[in-house]
């Protein structure tokens, strides 16, 4: 699970997908593409224990393209350490009562509950949002809010992880906040290993917006392609806006408007994001002080790992470093 998880390949946590009528195939497979294999090729085991649930015999899934008969019934929800709630298109027809009730007494038992794209509806109807925040789709912000206003909204992010209930925008956001969640049950290496085989970033930050007004280029087209490979190469070095600005051969609002528009993010957060990543490798990889792995990510100090660690994956390094770093 994501924070405080005693996930490992002896003890998978087990997940529940619930599907329901009409709900979304793309995060659907999403789900079941991360989740429900049962042995993952590129990590040689299992990492999750996956049931597809669904409140009747069969559903229809969206638009009738086609139905689906699952084995799990919503009484196996009960034993699921990771509850994945129905989505769905027509946001305006109200979830089944016992699909909210279910969702309900999974959040009572202390199960983490997840919402991809319109599932944060289906978590707002249960309640368990009153006062937390949520993630979804951009197009349906306003609609959010007007239906829910006691739940705080974040329109503008890929994910938001708020401890025991996480939620994602739309579509392939489904898979940031999937592989995130793996990222915090079996650390950087294993994601990465699991983004690689769907040939998908493994580490994209929650706060990066979600609607990038133009297609990302081809990395020959984008004079942004050769500033990143150079700052990836020299994370552990005091780089600055200007330093990158200047080897793009660009002015610094160039740059700026570039990130936002190619990468969804600042120069800045994205050199963040990668440097916490590199050090959540090098904590994984080997038993260096966390003086050292500050220097060599680029961090700094201690201090400023803590702190970082504290706000992006919710854990101290020390913690991280129990979890995930490997036995000798």
């Amino acid at each position: 699970m994501p924070q405080g998880s005693c996930a490992t390949p002896q003890n998978p946590p087990k997940v529940a997908l619930i599907v329901d009528e009409h709900s979304n195939p793309f995060e659907v497979g999403c789900a079941c593409e991360i989740f429900g294999q049962r042995v993952r090729p590129e990590i040689g085991h299992n990492l999750y224990d996956l049931s597809i649930v669904t409140p009747g015999r069969s559903v229809t899934m969206r638009d009738g393209l086609f139905r689906v008969q699952a084995d799990g019934r919503l009484a196996d929800v009960e034993h699921a350490d990771l509850v994945i709630v129905p989505n769905r298109p027509d946001v305006d027809i109200p979830s089944r009562p016992a699909v909210l009730a279910a969702v309900r007494r999974a959040h009572e038992r202390g199960a983490h509950l997840v919402g991809l794209c319109t599932g944060a509806f289906t978590l707002a109807e249960a309640g368990v949002l009153e006062g937390r925040r949520a993630a979804v789709h951009w197009q349906l912000a306003d609609e959010f809010r007007a239906r829910f206003p006691n739940v705080q909204l974040e329109p503008d992010v890929l994910f938001i992880d708020d401890g025991d209930v996480l939620t994602s925008a739309g579509s392939a956001a489904a898979l940031d906040l999937s592989l995130h969640i793996v990222r915090r049950d079996y650390g950087t290496e294993v994601a990465n290993h699991v983004g690689r085989r769907l040939v998908f970033a493994a580490f994209r930050d929650g706060g990066q917006r979600q609607f990038v007004e133009q297609p990302l280029p081809a990395a020959t087209e984008s004079p942004l392609a050769s500033v990143l490979n150079w700052a990836l190469e020299r994370l552990h070095l005091k780089l600055s806006v200007e330093d990158l600005a200047r080897e793009g051969r660009m002015s610094v609002g160039t740059l700026h408007r570039r990130f936002r528009d190619e990468i969804g993010t600042t120069p800045l957060g994205w050199l963040t994001a990668q440097r916490v990543a590199l050090a959540c490798r090098l904590i994984e990889q080997g038993a260096l002080t966390m003086d050292v792995v500050a220097h060599r990510s680029g961090i700094g100090s201690a201090a400023h790992l803590r702190s970082l660690f504290r706000k992006h994956l919710g854990v101290s390094p020390s913690d991280y470093r129990r979890r995930f770093a490997a036995v000798g």
